[in-house]
C-alpha cells in the first residue's frame, strides 16, 4: 500500500477507522526527511496490515502544532486509536521494520490499563488537599 496523504480534513477519520496508522511528520526542504521518505515507502509495500502516512508540516501546520512537532521527520504510531510511539529523527529500514513487529504485539488491553490507571492517578494527584 502506498503512503496517503494526511490533512485536518481526513486526519480524525483515518486514526478512527484504521488499527495501525505510522504518521511521518515531514517538509519539502528538510533534508532527512526526503531521505527517510523512500524507507518509509518501501515499509508501506511491506506492511499492507497498516496505514502509512504522512503530514507535510508546511502545508498542515495546525496538526504539526497540535502534536507539538519541534524536530522533522517525527514518526508516530497509532494503535486502535491510541498513541504508542512518537520519535523525532530518521529510523534506518531494519530498525522500522523492529518497530513494525513491537506495534503488533503489543497488548492493547495492557495498554488502555495503564492508561487508565495513569489518569487515575493524576486525578487524584489534582483532588489532593496541598
Amino acid at each position: 500500500m502506498a503512503t496517503i496523504t494526511l490533512t485536518e480534513d481526513n486526519f480524525n477519520e483515518t486514526i478512527e477507522n484504521n488499527d495501525i496508522v505510522l504518521i511521518d511528520f515531514w517538509a519539502p526542504w528538510c533534508a532527512p526527511c526526503r531521505a527517510f521518505g523512500p524507507v518509509f515507502e518501501k515499509a508501506s509495500e511491506k506492511n499492507t496490515d497498516a496505514v502509512f502516512a504522512k503530514i507535510n508540516t508546511e502545508e498542515q501546520q495546525g496538526l504539526a502544532a497540535a502534536f507539538n512537532i519541534r524536530s522533522i521527520p517525527t514518526l508516530m504510531v497509532f494503535r486502535e486509536k491510541v498513541l504508542i510511539f512518537s520519535q523525532p529523527g530518521m529510523l534506518p529500514a531494519p530498525v522500522l521494520d523492529e518497530l513494525m513487529g513491537k506495534i503488533r504485539e503489543l497488548d492493547m488491553d495492557e495498554v488502555r490499563a495503564k492508561i487508565a490507571e495513569e489518569e487515575k492517578k493524576s486525578q487524584g494527584a489534582e483532588a489532593a488537599p496541598n
